[in-house]
């Protein structure tokens, strides 16, 4: 069909105006510059224009609420409620009013939100019958005030306005969008055409590039793009009617621009499009003016008088609510749908089809995807015929109770909501708004509304009966005919029309001729409906906004409700829900990244483990051993254990030899003591159980692959024993009955233990309730408790020895009077009561008897020297055999003895005379006994009490106190006999004593705690307070401070919480790396700053901080949980507020989901991989794994390289502030590079080692060649790499030569993997193959408080194990510098050494010798002390000091160093040897004390300089090192 002829006027002649060249100014999209003086007037974002002042509640912004006005659900139920069905006065079509509604969405756009987000909540009454039928009382609808100019509403002189953001004028922006990009995604740029989708006769889907509105259909609660058309106006698929009104728009313009190509060929794209813009325009402003208006207010509209530049046209926030109220009031509950016939369309409907299309389920509407051009017609055709709403302040329910609702209600208020809106937009009263418009004030409310006088009188009781309060809105609504709301509709588009340049009979603006002009006038909506519909003019009315008596297909009827399909009733949406458990998931993942961190680790260090005992086992080449007898596949030693793979060796002497998989003897089971043994074999579960009963031991179990390999062992077991002449005893019990019937070694064990218990008690008179009564509920296995006898090797184990040793051997022999191999509780008991209550006399008798292996009353040199050497075997034979000789030797000639071979009782006993306070003092230690014995051992340890015996020389006497422990402790009392071998220790005391109360002591505690470390409190409570103080300012910040986004306002706990520690977090992570700048630690501490700053305390400073920001990172992460799960549940109205540059809000209002903000932004990605790192790198910086796996530390703390990179990216997206971390990182960061750089350079030289020696106890002494330029101090350390073995990881050594020396050494001890692989690469069958010796990469050297010794007149050096290192260093220092006559501040040094075993670090023996020897003016005082022989029997310790003593009387030397160096047994006692030095120097008020060692070691020389420290006399300052 030819559309030409339908507007034969329009384009059917030539268009004078058009040309290939487009001659007239085009529009802006924008609306900019369409007035020339005022150029943001009618723009995308302009401003209301106030006609009245604001009416806030404040003056300002704060909108009127209850009790100042009613509340608005109340008001909109008095006021809007009615019948609906009643039709308009002037027979006003719905096709009119959903004109208006488009109309409208062409030049007022105030659906967009404030930011930040401010909501006015309609609270909804009790019992209401759509919102509240429960009777609840708590529903409250969310409403939320629209965008403002930030700029406003500061004060009453600039009260809040709000802002528009589409264009002002009638412009077109509903068909062709308010900016010039919406305007070209909307083109397809061929032929001027707007794009559409199939078929051409709808507009395409929308695809994201178009910002259309997509709320969620509140009738089925779909949401997305389908169905949204891309349209000009955002909000313009609102309903299907309204959406049909664009579509008609969208065609006409497409027919235009078709038109045009066919008459002009030769223009381009862009002539056509805006040619045919312009004409739409121009015909679209025409019918809104002098079509549409008069027809929808019953008045005309004055002549267009010509363009008036001064008028302003802005629109007003009395016209925003006006026009849509008085639009509402005529929205009737549907639309019929008729083809041109006057055929009505039926509308399927989940209640079955009815001829029309409801409004309430068409909001949003998603079953318009592929729609016909049919269905956009039938709408507008039954539109133009079907009468509207009357004008009065009745809404259909369709409105008033089932419009769309917002966030995550799906139905709301329509009334409700506009009186809100009115609130929002500080509406005048009604009373100002007539007043203003020349319309006579109310005086009298009945003259309101003189046909609803009921409605009125509610009215005036919510307002108090006081017309000066009524509000714009419900005032107007209650008008007879509304001659308000069409005073202030009329007024607005007069002002649109006179204040718009570019109106198309604006003649000087060069559009459009006048001819062009009559056309255009001449054209009707009539017009435009026939030209994009299937129907004829003739099919239509003249108007098509009225419908008339005669005009074609009337409506059937009057629409009403109620007969209607139902409205969809209201639903809530539950942002978060199904993402309960999944947010759970992720909380509980996240807090087990440690767990899983430690379960790595772990299985690193069990491989760790396993390969170092490779390396030792290779190291070891030990022969393996061919292991015979019968294979059992496993031993069971209890329930919840491990069986283990064993072999039984039946011995030809009765006993039974259990061995492991290498040929190691686990247990003997002897067989001599039985007459019959008795055998349990399992008959369940496949009979592989062989239980075989030991009387007085633990039972063996063992378990057999199969029946068959049982049965084979117990034939031959049968055998053996026929053979021995032992009777069998067999049974069978079921698997269960046989194990519970077995007594294991735990069993065992508890027997043995409560045997001791009562053994202790019965001799000490200890209550029984202390030695715990024996249990009668364990059946047979307690009562044996008293009648068990202990076989050789547990009373081995209950003496800590060997079952083999000599010592042993002697006392079981002794012990054992009955002979039958085991010792019983009496036998026990009689020897153990010699030992704790016996006189010297009685003890050295025993002792003679022991050793008296003949048993003739003599004790040869041969059984004395066997008597020496079962001493010594517990210092793992420490002396050689010509050393004991040469002691027996000397002690026999001192005690006159010489020329005898043979000894009797009586002249044992005189060799000792000098010992005889020793014998009485020794006792008997045993394992397993409960501390609650030992204290009731009335035992003695000594303590020291000077009394004066001249002005030279002073003798020591002992004083003795109960308690202690049952080793004999006579560590004290060697400590005095010492010194008459020994420089004078111990001096009259010059210091004034003073008695302290204990308040006085923790005063005087706390005192010296302030001193010992104050800088370390004022670093720690400096750094404390700027942590505090940038968390403190960013939680103020954001809670009272930062510009108002919302955020605070959103999640107010999370922000404060996360903002406060990421600052924190910041500063830490930053400083951090301070206290890792080696080089510059060591240059300061030689400053001044070292006064200040305990540059020595750099690591402890390092893990507090590291800790410190762990905290910190914890509570930053919670503080994101609580706001991801906030955001999770706010709606993107308020999400786009909060981030503007992530999200935009369409409408839909449903918020991203929690894994969305975890995995899909760069923060989150970044925060949960923060959070992996962490784990990785706090896990493996712990001291177990740090010990385990070296390598696997330096690896994984490598990775603080990636942790400040992931740092820098996660703050750096901005989500919510500007990135700040560079604020804290940059000077840390440059004076760390500028230090790490100075290591570099250093680790770039390779350094030649000169000599490599292997040392006992698995030490390595390197010496290798000292670097130019190599300046250190004794007792500094550096750090070597050694790229020979693979690997670049360095480690911290302390060197042992002395600043003077020409060559550097250290003493390296392997004790882990890599210290393992350098002893081996160092090794002479390595050095073979290799043919020379590997270099080394060396950095250093850096400074520790040992390097400090010499700035103390005295100074303790404590060394224990391989921690003696920086004092080999001090002491050859010490001595070259004394030598030398330099000038020390030191003036004694007392140096304590501490090892298992003299014969560990037999090359510091070497340099103690070497000191000694050259210690002139015996500045150095050195004390060693063994310390395993306190742990074993302590006859043999006290024996042990006899014999130590006698060699240094006769030899002035160690018998077991060598040195003049006194040997002490046992571990030191730090309390009375520091307390010794106070006393010996009194002049002295500051002694320095430095150790280095293990743990337990250093703790207790802390322990001992805080306990002195407490009383008033000398000061003790510790440094101390750990390893």
């Amino acid at each position: 069909r030819n559309r030409c002829c339908a507007v034969p006027t329009v384009l059917c002649l030539s268009l004078p105006g058009a040309q290939k060249n487009i001659p007239w100014e085009v529009q802006r999209y924008d609306g900019w510059y369409n007035n020339l003086q005022h150029h943001s007037r009618g723009s995308v974002g302009s401003r209301f224009l106030r006609l009245l002042p604001a009416n806030y509640a404040d003056g300002v912004y704060q909108a009127l609420q209850e009790p100042h006005v009613p509340n608005a659900r109340q008001l909109s139920n008095t006021v809007a409620q009615g019948p609906s069905g009643l039709p308009s006065k002037r027979n006003t079509t719905v096709l009119a009013v959903f004109f208006g509604f488009h109309v409208l969405s062409d030049i007022l756009g105030t659906e967009k939100p404030g930011c930040p987000a401010e909501f006015l909540n309609i609270h909804i009454p009790e019992g209401d019958p759509v919102f509240d039928p429960a009777g609840t009382g708590d529903v409250v609808l969310p409403f939320q005030r629209i965008h403002w100019a930030l700029e406003t509403g500061q004060s009453p002189n600039s009260p809040r306005e709000q802002t528009n953001e589409v264009t002002g004028w009638l412009d077109g922006s509903s068909i062709y969008g308010p900016s010039h990009s919406w305007s070209d995604a909307l083109r397809n740029f061929s032929n001027g055409q707007l794009a559409s989708g199939p078929g051409g006769h709808v507009p395409r889907e929308t695809d994201g590039k178009v910002p259309m509105w997509k709320a969620l259909d509140p009738s089925t609660g779909q949401g997305g793009p389908r169905g949204i058309y891309d349209l000009g106006n955002a909000w313009g698929n609102e309903n299907l009617f309204l959406q049909a009104m664009s579509i008609a728009w969208f065609r006409y313009h497409n027919y235009l621009a078709s038109e045009l190509a066919k008459n002009h060929p030769s223009w381009s794209d862009e002539d056509i499009f805006q040619h045919a813009r312009k004409r739409v325009i121009a015909t679209f402003q025409s019918i809104v003016l002098y079509e549409w208006l008069p027809a929808l207010l019953g008045t005309p509209v004055q002549d267009y008088t010509g363009y008036q530049q001064h008028m302003d046209p802005s629109l007003s926030p009395e016209f925003v609510a006006a026009a849509r109220i008085f639009l509402a009031t005529m929205v009737p509950p549907g639309a019929y749908k008729r083809d041109p016939k006057c055929h009505l369309r039926n509308v399927s409907n989940s209640g079955g089809p009815f001829p029309v299309v409801r409004l309430c389920n068409s909001y949003w509407s998603r079953e318009s995807t592929g729609m016909q051009q049919e269905d956009v017609d039938d709408l507008l055709l039954g539109m133009s015929s079907q009468i509207a709403e009357r004008e009065d302040s009745i809404v259909v329910e369709d409105l008033q109770d089932y419009w769309y609702g917002p966030l995550k209600y799906s139905r709301t208020d329509y009334v409700a909501s506009w009186l809100q809106r009115g609130r929002d937009l500080g509406l005048p009263t009604y009373n100002q708004a007539r007043e203003r418009f020349g319309l006579k004030p109310l005086q009298d409310w009945t003259k309101l509304d003189p046909h609803s006088q009921q409605k009125v009188l509610e009215v005036a009781a919510l307002y108090a009966n006081n017309t000066a309060r009524l509000e714009l809105i419900p005032g107007g609504m209650l008008e007879d005919d509304s001659p308000l709301f069409r005073t202030i509709i009329l007024d607005q588009f007069v002002r649109l029309r006179d204040g718009d340049r570019f109106w198309f009979e604006n003649i000087k603006n060069g559009l459009f001729t006048a001819k062009e002009v009559e056309e255009i006038r001449n054209t009707t909506f009539r017009d435009v409906l026939a030209a994009v519909t299937y129907s004829q003019q003739a099919e239509l009315q003249n108007s098509v906004f009225v419908w008339s008596n005669g005009d074609p297909c009337p409506q059937p009827q009057q629409l009403t409700a109620q007969l209607l399909a139902n409205c969809t009733p209201m639903t809530v949406l539950d942002y978060f829900e199904g993402s309960g458990a999944g947010f759970g998931i992720i909380i509980i993942v996240l807090c087990c990244l440690p767990l899983v961190s430690l379960f790595v680790a772990w299985i690193i260090a069990i491989l760790r483990e396993r390969d170092f005992k490779k390396l030792q086992k290779q190291k070891k080449a030990s022969v393996r051993r061919e292991v015979t007898g019968e294979a059992i596949q496993g031993e069971w030693h209890g329930p919840k254990t491990d069986s283990s793979l064993v072999y039984i060796q039946l011995q030809a002497d009765k006993v039974l030899k259990v061995l492991d998989g290498r040929g190691l003897v686990l247990r003997c089971v002897s067989l001599k003591a039985q007459q019959k043994v008795e055998v349990i074999l399992s008959s369940n579960k496949g009979n592989k159980a062989l239980l075989l009963k030991s009387p007085k031991e633990y039972d063996l179990v063992l378990f057999f692959s199969e029946e068959a390999e049982r049965s084979s062992f117990f034939g031959k077991l049968q055998d053996y024993l026929k053979t021995n002449c032992l009777e069998l005893h067999v049974s069978e019990m079921k698997e269960q009955s046989l194990l519970k019937r077995a007594v294991t070694q735990e069993q065992r064990r508890r027997i043995l233990e409560t045997f001791f218990r009562h053994l202790f008690a019965q001799m000490l008179d200890i209550d029984k309730t202390d030695a715990g009564e024996l249990n009668f509920e364990s059946s047979q296995k307690a009562k044996e408790s008293l009648t068990c006898e202990l076989s050789r090797a547990e009373f081995a184990e209950a003496l800590g020895l060997k079952a083999n040793s000599m010592f042993v051997d002697s006392m079981f022999s002794l012990a054992d009077k009955d002979g039958n191999g085991y010792i019983s509780f009496r036998e026990f008991l009689d020897i153990l009561v010699v030992f704790m209550k016996g006189s010297s006399e009685e003890k050295s008798k025993l002792m003679f008897r022991m050793y008296d292996i003949d048993e003739n009353g003599f004790l040869s040199k041969e059984e004395f020297l066997r008597m020496l050497r079962s001493f010594i075997e517990i210092s793992n034979n420490c002396l050689s055999r010509e050393q004991a000789e040469q002691v027996t030797e000397s002690m026999f000639q001192v005690s006159g003895f010489q020329d005898r071979d043979e000894l009797t009782w009586e002249d044992f006993h005189y060799m000792l005379r000098d010992h005889d306070n020793e014998l009485r003092l020794t006792q008997l230690c045993i394992k397993g006994v409960p501390e609650v014995f030992k204290q009731n051992v009335h035992n003695r340890v000594s303590f020291i009490k000077k009394e004066p015996r001249g002005p030279k020389s002073r003798h020591c006497s002992l004083t003795h106190r109960p308690g202690g422990s049952c080793i004999l402790n006579l560590l004290f009392f060697f400590y005095t006999r010492a010194n008459q071998y020994q420089l004078h220790l111990y001096t009259e005391a010059q210091r004034k004593k003073y008695q302290q109360n204990r308040v006085q002591q923790k005063i005087q505690e706390f005192k010296r705690f302030i001193e010992n470390y104050r800088r370390h409190i004022v670093c720690v409570v400096l750094f404390s307070a700027i942590t505090t103080g940038l968390f403190v300012e960013r939680a103020y910040y954001y809670a009272f401070a930062s510009p108002s986004t919302g955020i605070t306002q959103t999640t107010f706990v999370g922000i404060i919480i996360s903002r406060g520690s990421a600052a924190c977090i910041s500063f830490m992570y930053s400083y951090i790396l301070l206290t890792m700048c080696r080089n510059l630690i060591t240059i300061l501490r030689e400053t001044f700053l070292n006064c200040y700053i305990p540059f020595d305390a750099a690591v402890d400073f390092h893990r507090w901080i590291a800790m410190a920001a762990l905290v910190f990172s914890v509570l930053h992460t919670a503080g994101h949980l609580v706001n991801v799960y906030i955001f999770s549940v706010t709606p993107l109205s308020v999400l786009s507020c909060l981030f503007s540059s992530v999200f935009m809000n369409d409408g839909s209002q449903l918020p991203q989901k929690y894994y969305w903000w975890f995995f899909q932004t760069i923060p989150g990605m970044t925060g949960v991989l923060l959070l992996i790192l962490l784990a990785v790198m706090y896990v493996f910086a712990t001291h177990h794994f740090r010990r385990v796996s070296f390598q696997a530390f330096w690896i994984t703390h490598h990775l603080y390289v990636l942790l400040y990179v992931l740092v820098i990216i996660h703050g750096s997206y901005a989500l919510i502030q500007q990135p700040r971390f560079h604020i804290y990182f940059i000077i840390p960061a440059l004076i760390y590079g500028a230090d790490k750089l100075l290591s570099l350079s250093r680790k770039k030289v390779e350094i030649s080692v000169l000599k490599a020696e292997l040392l006992p106890s698995g030490v390595t002494h390197l010496r290798f060649q000292r670097p130019q330029d190599f300046d250190y101090k004794s007792g500094q350390w550096v750090r070597i790499a050694c790229m020979a073995l693979g690997t670049s990881e360095y480690h911290p050594f302390t060197l042992t030569s002395a600043p003077h020396e020409d060559t550097l050494s250290l003493h390296i001890r392997a004790v882990g993997p890599w210290t393992t692989r350098l002893r081996e690469l160092y090794s002479p069958e390595s050095l073979a193959l290799i043919g020379k010796l590997p270099k080394l990469y060396l950095d250093g050297p850096f400074g520790e408080g040992h390097q400090e010794w010499h700035k103390f007149e005295v100074s303790v050096l404590v060394g224990g194990g391989i921690g003696v290192t920086p004092f080999a260093s001090i002491l050859k220092d010490l001595v070259f510098k004394s030598s030398i006559n330099s000038k020390l501040m030191c003036k004694k040094i007392y140096f304590i050494w501490v090892t298992r075993t003299q014969r560990q670090f037999e090359w510091l023996a070497d340099i103690i010798r070497e000191v000694e020897e050259a210690d002139r003016n015996e500045l150095v005082s050195v004390h060693i002390y063994i310390t395993q022989l306190a742990e074993k029997f302590d006859l043999r310790t006290t024996m042990l000091y006899i014999c130590e003593r006698h060699f240094q009387k006769v030899l002035n030397k160690s018998l077991f160093t060598g040195l003049r160096s006194i040997t002490h047994f046992g571990r030191p006692p730090f309390v009375p040897f520091f307390d010794s030095l106070q006393e010996v120097h009194p002049e002295v008020h500051k002694i320095g004390v430095f150790s280095c060692g293990p743990p337990g070691m250093t703790k207790s020389v802390e322990k001992a300089c805080q306990q002195l420290n407490k009383k008033d006399q000398a000061y003790f300052a510790h440094h101390y090192e750990n390893f």
